[in-house]
């Protein structure tokens, strides 16, 4: 097959997937707001789980036609590219607030299951049954948001009443348009992870790199694309705590129902190599655990904290290419790496940590110091 043909097809299945993702999310948006559901909750569910329907149609797609590899590649891939590529331009266009929910519940979920996940793959496969526990955890999950939504007040979200709200009745050619939305979006999503499986399987073989790494790079990033339209957008707009919530939503949906029904749909399984336990899963679970002290540090994103995202997905991507080529100076590199970068990073991190936390104490006591004085003075 012409190496040109394929790589085409490749692009014309990354934008199939990025249109099929956009007008799945505004059509599916405009019913739930035609039947009251409030924009803070399809914000939360529809929105999120939308951005993120690429991931799953090119997942489940790679698990039916035996390319485990690659739709195990591209969910790893897709939250590595969400934390360190998405975050790290969107706090680059501006410091980007974080939501304290998100720092006492949904980021510890984040870690949590990727931590599971870690554990799930220890035996080398992340079996049916490991599936269903996940996919049972993503359902508990998302009845959470809604019951949280439900419980917020009914003032909607600007950026998704304008885009995404209709409050009200639809009209009948309404509904008609939206379903037709609906549908065209599954359609689209349907061929454009068909022609990007095939033409990324295809490429990785000609050029001699493992379906895995393939997944780990292009198709991860470019299933990625409406998250980071979504996000980038979203804090230019101002709605910047929207920016990191949708990251962090994406990414536990990745595990949570993409890989769960991978694993579930596919004969044998989600295959876990060595490579993935020992390296990608690894860094999956250590850049979440990274995003605790730095969203905690006055709960921003500043941009020295995107700048260093964007290095770290710089030097990962970095890695995988000389591994997968097998160049002499992946010894070097790792050693710079694991020697002298990360140390230098968590030092950072762990010294940006306590300051905070002494700032934040230094503010409580002169806050209960000017509340006693006012007392002492009444």
């Amino acid at each position: 097959m012409n190496f040109i043909f394929v790589f085409g097809l490749l692009v014309a299945g990354l934008v199939l997937l990025v249109v099929g993702a956009e007008i799945l999310v505004r059509g599916a948006a405009r019913l739930a707001g035609s039947l009251g559901i409030s924009p803070l909750v399809i914000g939360l569910t529809i929105v999120s789980y939308g951005t993120s329907s690429p991931e799953m149609a090119v997942a489940v797609q790679s698990s039916l036609v035996g390319e485990a590899d690659l739709a195990l590649g591209n969910v790893i891939g897709s939250n590595i590219f969400n934390i360190l590529v998405i975050l790290g331009l969107s706090s680059l266009a501006i410091p980007l607030m974080v939501a304290q929910q998100l720092i006492r519940l949904d980021v510890p979920i984040m870690i949590g299951v990727f931590c599971l996940t870690f554990f799930f793959g220890l035996d080398g496969t992340i079996n049916r049954s490991d599936g269903i526990i996940l996919l049972i955890g993503g359902i508990i999950y998302t009845g959470f948001l809604i019951y949280q939504g439900s419980k917020e007040s009914s003032d909607p979200d600007s950026e998704y009443e304008t885009e995404y709200g209709n409050k009200g009745p639809l009209s009948l050619m309404q509904w008609i348009k939206n379903i037709a939305f609906i549908l065209l979006g599954v359609g689209f999503l349907v061929l454009g992870s068909q022609w990007l499986v095939e033409s990324a399987t295809t490429i990785a073989r000609q050029i001699g790199v493992s379906d895995l790494i393939i997944g780990l790079t292009i198709v991860a990033a470019g299933t990625s694309l409406p998250e980071l339209a979504t996000s980038v957008v979203a804090a230019i707009k101002g709605e910047r705590d929207i920016a990191v919530g949708n990251v962090v939503g994406s990414n536990i949906f990745n595990i949570l129902t993409v890989l769960a029904v991978c694993a579930m749909v596919s004969p044998i399984g989600v295959p876990v190599s060595d490579a993935v336990l020992h390296f990608d899963l690894p860094v999956m679970v250590a850049i979440a655990i990274a995003c605790l002290p730095i969203f905690f540090t006055g709960n921003v994103i500043a941009r020295w904290e995107g700048c260093l995202f964007l290095s770290y997905y710089i030097a990962y991507t970095t890695y995988l290419i000389l591994y997968a080529t097998e160049h002499d100076g992946l010894t070097i590199f790792s050693s710079v790496m694991l020697f002298f970068v990360i140390p230098i990073t968590v030092i950072t991190l762990i010294i940006v940590t306590l300051n905070s936390l002494r700032k934040k104490q230094q503010t409580k006591q002169l806050r209960n110091q000017s509340i006693e004085d006012k007392d002492e003075f009444n």
